[in-house]
């Protein structure tokens, strides 16, 4: 089954409670989308209702691919509000569901990021990535490339520090 893609649906508490679960899950299955496993929908809830607000009121916005009725994957284009940044975006909480993982959803789901802020007219991407855990190469084979790192930027527990990868596209560069 492929995905089909919505940019910015409405978010309905329905879709919001989906969306809460599926990072959730992510987290849960190991995933480096702004949280350590373990984490409870209780945990997670405030910071997605923080990235919904930058959706519904703000200049973000929302890329969710369905498999089917269910969302399998999510990422948010995260406006800068700065004007000397308005040309970029970045991609945050870029997940797909574990239960969906290995089916290519998570370069569909970047290739068709690309493909709308490319139609937006934006100069470039930027994601970070939590090292250790072989991101890297991921976002490499999608034309993404490492611009730089921020050594032990994150801690994931006293002792566990982790370097922020900070990955790059040059939207100018042909699509891959």
């Amino acid at each position: 089954m492929s995905l089909h893609f919505v940019l910015d649906p409405v978010l309905t508490p329905s879709l919001r409670d989906q969306l809460v679960t599926l990072w959730v899950d992510a987290t849960n299955a190991g995933g480096a989308v702004g949280f350590v496993a373990p984490v409870s929908a209780a945990d997670v809830r405030p910071v997605a209702e923080a990235a919904f607000a930058g959706i519904a009121d703000g200049p973000d916005r929302l890329l969710v691919g369905y498999a089917g009725d269910r969302p399998a994957g999510m990422l948010i284009i995260v406006d800068h509000r700065f004007p000397l940044k308005d040309h970029w975006r970045v991609l945050k909480r870029v997940m797909v569901h574990p239960d969906a993982q290995g089916h290519g959803y998570g370069a569909a789901l970047m290739r068709e990021a690309e493909r709308v802020c490319r139609a937006a007219g934006l100069a470039a991407l930027h994601v970070t990535v939590r090292a250790g855990l072989g991101l890297e190469s991921f976002y490499a084979r999608l034309g993404y490339r490492e611009v730089g790192r921020l050594p032990g930027a994150l801690r994931l527990a006293p002792g566990d520090d982790r370097d922020e990868v900070l990955m790059w596209l040059d939207l100018a560069a042909p699509a891959t």
